[in-house]
Order: structure tokens, then C-alpha cells, then sequence
């Protein structure tokens, strides 16, 4: 499948709703804890078990982004959509086949491994396309697609839990459930791919207000022998890791915090502040990576950690004191958390160049696979060891929040860290590029 190439007079504000749509579609998984409650009761599973498919489809996010970026950014676009079309909606249908036989492994197999693959593919699939039609503007552009994985589960979550209300959360009701999200998502994402372009040769792109690539051309495979991508990686591994242990663990989160106080929390209270976090996760994908288009990547991630850190520390010594104060500093780091997914791919457009940056960020996001293993097991087994010494409400999670704050601070040296990359590390531009360039220098007098 070859790359569709824009006909002349092409807008490239069609490019975002096509990426939208797949990340709409795919950032679903953030509504997985609708089906666990089902779950356990129609197939007798753990809370652990049940909490299985969605850590595997993150682990198979980072694997597929990084070993397929590759061919994403040969095959171009709409090959990629085509293929996180085929993997997401293919786990979802082998997932209503578990359920209705029964088959936790098929669930398991349909939706973490399967549709996981789809999820890695899904979310790299337009990095690098909308980089080169907006580069005047890159954080911005990938936070409007990114945003969509932030906010599938606004969508997915009460779509979810209607559809398990009217078919039943039985096991019958389970399946018919993911059966419709499987057909429904299919139906959607197939609106990305036939949308999808990509920027044509540079006279044409003249005509819709893009330029040629400039600056540093690094390959994938030359990219993670640079100091710069292994720095990268610890600052997204750090706020993610910061982020998703309180997003993972929300909920029950404000009601321990408040549990001792006499502002207790209760269950629809807790409902409704997990969904400000989502919010504030969907906000500061677009907010704080357009805002990184004006102050530099640098600058941003310095804020995200930096004042992160700060709000870590404020809710540490001060969150069971005052419910405003917890809400907005959670809100802050959420918003961080998700500006920081969707101002990396700008941060490696502006060290590696979008020669590669598509396969480059697909190996980047094994950062995110390592935070999404790391980040709930630092809050849950500390919370859990500090319950078996019989402690309570905001005590649970003094210990994990130190260790946050000390996260935070690792990336941020990390980001300190960062240079523009050594022109060892570059490749040169194909012959004609290297003509086309020469031609439209001035000449000499």
C-alpha cells in the first residue's frame, strides 16, 4: 500500500480529524476498568486478572510502537492505520468470543495482545505525517491527535458502561458489549485511513503553506546510539511513571486521603474526580504542547517536572488538609502527564529531524511500557505494605509520592541534559533534495 500523496490544493487541516480518528478510537483502552467489575463477577477473576488485559496492551503499545515504527515510516499512513484498523477492532471481536465461551485467555489474547498491537501501531501511525505538514507548528499538531488518545475514554467510558446496563454484565452481555465496539471502531477508524495524505514534493507544498524539511536528518538506528534519545527516554519514563500513579489509582486514591477527615468522599464523588482527570489529561495534551511551540521543548518539560515535583510535594504535606488543593495539584500533574506524550514526538522532530521521527518515537515509547509497569506497582504495593502495618488515609501514600517527587527530579536532570545531537550522527539528504537546496540558495554577486 503506497503512501496516498495530497493532490495539488489539499488543506492540511484534513490531516488532524484523520488522525483523530484512530486515536479517538484506540485510546479506549483508558476505559478498561469499566469491564473489570463485569468481569470478575461473570468469570470469577481477581482484580488482578482482570486488570491483566489492559497492562498487556500497554506493554504491547511500547513493543509493537518501537519494533514496527520502522515500517510505519516506510509504508507511510495509511498503510499503518490500516493495520491498527485490522489489530484493534480483531481484539475486540477474538475478546467477545472469550466472553461468550467463557475463555479468559481468549480475552486476554483478543484485547492485550492482538488489540495491544493495534494500540502501539494506532498512536505512531500519524506522528511523523503531521510533523511534516505542520512544521511551523509540531507540538500543536500532535497534540490534536494525541489529545484523542487522552480523550477516547470521555467517549468510551459511559458508551461502555450503557451498553453493559442494556445487554447485561453477564458474560452473554460482555461479549455482545465488545462485539459492537469492535464493528463500531472498525467503521470509525476507517475513516482516518481514507482521509489520510501526505505532503507532496516541495513545489507543490509551497501551495499549502508547508516547507521543506530543514535541520538534523538521524536515522532510527542511529538515534538510540545518541545520549539524547536515552535522555528522552528517562524524562518520558519519569513523568509518565509520576502521572500514572495517580491515574491508575484515582479513585480509592481521594477517598483514603479523605477517609479520616470529617470531608469524607464518597464512591460517585470519586467517579466524577477521575473523570477531571481525564479532562485535564485530554487539555494538557493540546494546551501544553501548543504552549511548547512557543516557550521550546526544553522549557516545557522543565515545567512538567519541575513544578510537577512541587505539586507532588504540596499534596504530600497538605492533601488531606484541604480538598481543593488535592483536586487541582492531581489536575496539574495529570495535565503535565499528558502534555508530555504529546510534546515528545515535537522534542525528537526538533534533535533527530522527521526523517525518521515516526520509527524513532515508536522506540521511544518503550519508556512508556516500563512507566506502566512501574508507576501503579511503586503506589499499590507500598499502599498495600503500609495497610498491613495498619496505617491509613493519607499515610498510605507518603512513602510512594517521596519516591515521585525523586522521579521527577531524575528527569529533570535529564532533561538538563539534553544537546542538539552531534552531526556525526547525520545522514545526508538524497541527491535531488541536496540539488533543490543548492538551486534556491542566492547566488554570488
Amino acid at each position: 500500500m503506497s503512501p496516498p500523496v495530497a493532490p495539488p490544493g489539499w488543506s492540511r487541516w484534513l490531516v488532524p480529524p484523520a488522525a483523530l480518528s484512530v486515536h479517538l478510537s484506540i485510546g479506549q483502552a483508558y476505559a478498561w476498568s469499566v469491564f473489570k467489575p463485569p468481569l470478575e463477577s461473570a468469570l470469577g477473576l481477581s482484580g488482578t486478572q482482570s486488570a491483566l488485559p489492559f497492562q498487556l496492551g500497554i506493554v504491547m503499545l511500547g513493543l509493537s510502537a518501537a519494533f514496527g515504527g520502522t515500517l510505519v515510516e516506510r509504508n507511510g499512513p495509511r498503510w499503518a492505520m490500516t493495520v491498527a484498523l485490522c489489530c484493534f477492532s480483531s481484539g475486540f471481536l477474538i475478546s467477545a468470543l472469550g466472553a461468550a465461551t467463557e475463555q479468559y485467555w481468549l480475552i486476554v489474547l483478543g484485547y492485550g495482545f492482538v488489540g495491544g498491537i493495534g494500540l502501539g501501531i494506532g498512536y505512531i501511525s500519524p506522528v511523523s505525517t503531521l510533523i511534516k505538514w505542520f512544521p511551523d507548528r509540531p507540538g500543536m499538531a500532535t497534540g490534536i491527535a494525541i489529545m484523542g488518545f487522552g480523550g477516547g475514554a470521555l467517549i468510551a467510558s459511559p458508551w461502555s458502561a450503557q451498553m453493559l446496563e442494556s445487554f447485561g454484565d453477564d458474560s452473554s452481555g460482555i461479549a455482545l458489549a465488545f462485539l459492537v465496539h469492535g464493528l463500531s471502531y472498525a467503521v470509525f477508524m476507517s475513516l482516518g485511513v481514507l482521509l489520510v495524505r501526505v505532503p507532496r514534493t516541495e513545489p507543490a507544498r509551497r501551495d499549502t503553506g508547508t516547507a521543506a524539511p530543514t535541520g538534523p536528518r538521524v536515522t532510527a538506528r542511529q538515534a538510540i546510539r545518541t545520549p539524547q534519545f536515552w535522555c528522552l527516554w528517562v524524562v518520558l519514563c519519569m513523568n509518565v511513571t509520576a502521572g500514572i500513579g495517580i491515574l491508575e489509582k484515582a479513585a480509592p486514591m481521594i477517598t483514603d486521603f479523605f477517609a479520616d477527615t470529617s470531608t469524607t468522599v464518597s464512591a460517585t464523588a470519586a467517579a466524577g474526580f477521575v473523570a477531571l482527570l481525564s479532562a485535564a489529561n485530554m487539555a494538557g495534551r493540546i494546551g501544553w504542547s501548543s504552549t511548547s511551540d512557543l516557550i521550546g521543548r526544553k522549557n516545557i518539560y522543565r515545567l512538567y517536572l519541575g513544578v510537577g515535583a512541587l505539586m507532588y510535594a504540596a499534596i504530600a504535606l497538605f492533601g488531606d488538609s484541604s480538598k481543593p488543593l488535592f483536586i487541582l495539584c492531581a489536575l496539574v500533574i495529570l495535565s503535565f502527564y499528558g502534555g508530555g506524550f504529546a510534546t515528545i514526538p515535537a522534542y525528537l522532530k526538533d534533535l533527530f529531524g522527521t526523517h525518521q521521527v515516526g520509527a524513532i518515537h515508536g522506540r521511544l515509547l518503550t519508556a512508556w511500557s516500563t512507566a506502566g509497569v512501574l508507576g501503579p506497582l511503586i503506589v499499590n504495593w507500598i499502599a498495600d505494605r503500609q495497610e498491613e502495618a495498619g496505617r491509613t488515609g493519607a499515610s498510605l501514600y507518603g512513602l510512594s509520592f517521596a519516591i515521585m517527587i525523586g522521579l521527577l527530579v531524575v528527569g529533570l536532570v535529564a532533561n538538563e541534559l539534553v544537546r542538539p545531537v552531534h552531526p556525526r550522527h547525520h545522514v545526508p539528504a538524497p541527491r535531488q533534495e541536496a540539488a533543490d537546496a543548492a538551486r534556491q540558495q542566492p547566488k554570488s554577486a
